[in-house]
C-alpha cells in the first residue's frame, strides 16, 4: 500500500534559501456552494518552520480533524488572517471576483506584508506578478498553502453552523451550503431564502 504523501515545504524552502524571508500562503473555500459566503486565510510561518503535526487539503480532511489543527496552525503562525466575501458581493462581483475579495481581505488583514505569496492555482489581481506564485493544486503540495485552505474552511464551517440556527430548515450546518440531495430537498420544499446565491440556483435547482 502506498504511503499517503503531505503537503510539505519545498516550495518556500526555495524561497527562504533565496533570501525571502516571508512566504505566504493564500486559499479558499465555498466556491462551489449555493449558500453561504465564501471564505478566504492567507498566513505566514517563521522561516524554516518545523510543524510537529501534518497538514492537508482541507477536502481530505475531516470535519474534527481540520478543527483540531486550526488553534495547532495559528499557534505557529507569524501572521494569519480570514476574510469573507458575503452573497450580494458573489451576486455582483461573480465567484471569481468575490473569491479574490475574500482573499484581498484575508491577505490584508494578517498585518504583514510578505515578500512572496503561494496561491491554489490562480492569480490575483491585487498583488503583483513578481510577488504571487500560483500553485497548481498547490493545497495538496504546499503546507502553508494547505494550512490556509483548513483555517478558511474551518471559518466557513463555523459560519454556515451559525446561519442553521437562523435558517433551520435547509440544515445548512450539514451540508455548509453545498448541493447536497437534503439540500435540494429542502430548496424544493421550503424555496431559496436570502442567503442561498441565486445566479447558482438557476443553474442547479
Amino acid at each position: 500500500m502506498a504511503k499517503q504523501k503531505f503537503p510539505d515545504f519545498s516550495h518556500e524552502k526555495e524561497l527562504w534559501a533565496s533570501g525571502v524571508e516571508l512566504v505566504a500562503g493564500l486559499d479558499e473555500a465555498g466556491r462551489g456552494a449555493l449558500a453561504g459566503p465564501v471564505f478566504a486565510a492567507s498566513i505566514i510561518f517563521p522561516k524554516d518552520v518545523k510543524l510537529a503535526f501534518k497538514v492537508n487539503d482541507s477536502k481530505k480532511l475531516t470535519p474534527q480533524k481540520r478543527e483540531e489543527l486550526a488553534p495547532l496552525i495559528t499557534g505557529r503562525a507569524l501572521a494569519w488572517s480570514v476574510g469573507s466575501a458575503e452573497v450580494w458581493e458573489i451576486e455582483e462581483l461573480g465567484i471569481n471576483g468575490a473569491s479574490e475579495l475574500a482573499m484581498q481581505k484575508a491577505f490584508e488583514g494578517m498585518g504583514l506584508d510578505p515578500h512572496k505569496v503561494l496561491i491554489d492555482y490562480f492569480k490575483v489581481s491585487f498583488l503583483s506578478a513578481k510577488k504571487q506564485i500560483p500553485i497548481k493544486f498547490g493545497d495538496t503540495l504546499s503546507s502553508t498553502i494547505a494550512a490556509a485552505s483548513i483555517l478558511a474552511k474551518v471559518f466557513r464551517d463555523r459560519h454556515m453552523v451559525k446561519l442553521s440556527e437562523s435558517h433551520p430548515r435547509y440544515g445548512f450546518d450539514s451540508h455548509k451550503g453545498y448541493a447536497t440531495e437534503l439540500h435540494r430537498e429542502m430548496l424544493i420544499k421550503h424555496g431559496p431564502c436570502e442567503v442561498h446565491r441565486d445566479s447558482f440556483l438557476s443553474k442547479i435547482v
